[in-house]
């Protein structure tokens, strides 16, 4: 009936206000402007060089600068004839750092205690050399060369002190071990990230990881490899100690700056620490201030740590283990800082929130 009796009784159905005005045609917001795709093509087309650039530098420029610079070395023996030598290996200008002994006890103990790579002796049938390729393959084959050069091409006779792991006497298998403990340590630093762990879990998740990746390592590389001797528990220590500096650094770097401190931390680790390490020769093989740089970073330290509990009996440790132990506690620290500010900005959020006034009807 609503709509006959409206009809027949000639009154109409009440319109609402709007009803009496033209339809305005309802305006959309307009979708924001897409981001120009120029300067990121720009970015990616000057970065990637960059990159590449840096990667060189750091990788193939130590290896073609490779030279001993004040590699330190013993001479023993009565003073006339030590003196001789003495003078002889200073020719070399900036090559070599001469400590002297007395005799050839005196040159062995300071070999083993990691005070110097090796120690030419005088004695009645001419030079001996002292060597240690457990310290570096790749010095004691240069002292050999370089006290034969000078021996006029004679036979030297050559010692071993301290000689390398009888299954991997290049040290091949040791210095290898550098790149996948540094991405163990990066993977380790960049997962705790990613799942979104902070604090004491961030800690207890990068610590339990570092761990298990010493006893792996340290099966590996010395159970299986035979390429390290000496305690299996104090190696697999160092080997987690170096993983866990990685992984806490790059871990506490994104703690503070986000997903970007993933990349710094891995980027300094790699391009820096790898290459600077001096692992496949010595620190003092490297261009100044390259070695020092690199035994300041988590690969030369951890390389350093090991040879020294591997084959010196920890001697010269006290230096590596420090640094590898100030890299891990200023990395725990900064993800306990990061998720104190990040906790801190969260409850603080809120409250600004709360004091907004409501919107009027």
């Amino acid at each position: 009936m609503s709509a006959e009796s409206a009809t027949h009784t000639g009154t109409a159905p009440p319109r609402s206000p709007q009803s009496s005005q033209p339809s305005q045609p309802s305006q959309s917001p307009q979708p924001p402007t897409p981001p120009s795709h120029g300067r990121h093509v720009v970015a990616v087309v000057v970065l990637v060089p960059v990159l590449v650039a840096l990667a060189l530098w750091a990788f193939a420029w130590p290896a073609a600068r490779t030279a001993p610079r004040d590699l330190p070395l013993g001479v023993a023996g009565p003073a006339t004839v030590a003196t001789q030598i003495q003078k002889q290996l200073e020719e070399h200008e900036g090559a070599f750092e001469i400590h002297r002994y007395a005799d050839e006890a005196a040159a062995r103990d300071a070999i083993e205690d990691r005070t110097v790579y090796g120690a030419v002796v005088a004695t009645e049938q001419g030079p001996k050399l002292l060597t240690a390729s457990a310290a570096s393959p790749f010095v004691a084959q240069l002292l050999q060369q370089s006290v034969t050069q000078q021996a006029g091409g004679a036979q030297v006779r050559t010692v071993d002190v301290v000689p390398a792991a009888k299954d991997d006497p290049r040290g091949s298998a040791l210095t290898s071990s550098v790149l996948p403990l540094t991405l163990a340590g990066i993977a380790a630093g960049a997962v705790v990230t990613l799942l979104g762990l902070r604090g004491r879990r961030a800690i207890v998740a990068l610590v339990g990881a570092s761990a298990l990746v010493g006893l792996v390592a340290a099966s590996l590389a010395g159970s299986w490899l035979g390429a390290l001797t000496g305690n299996w528990w104090a190696q697999a220590g160092a080997l987690g100690l170096a993983t866990l500096a990685v992984g806490a650094a790059v871990a506490g770097l994104a703690a503070l700056l986000g997903p970007p401190g993933i990349g710094l931390g891995g980027l300094v680790v790699m391009l820096l620490g790898n290459p600077f390490s001096g692992a496949a020769t010595a620190p003092e093989m490297l261009p100044d201030p390259v070695g020092t740089i690199g035994q300041w970073l988590p690969p030369g330290a951890g390389v350093s740590l090991l040879r020294s509990i591997s084959f010196f009996d920890g001697a010269a440790a006290a230096a590596p283990a420090l640094t590898l132990t100030w890299w891990a506690a200023l990395g725990l620290g900064a993800i306990l800082l990061g998720s104190a500010l990040k906790r801190r900005k969260e409850t603080t959020a809120p409250a600004l929130t709360d004091h907004e006034p409501a919107p009027a009807n």
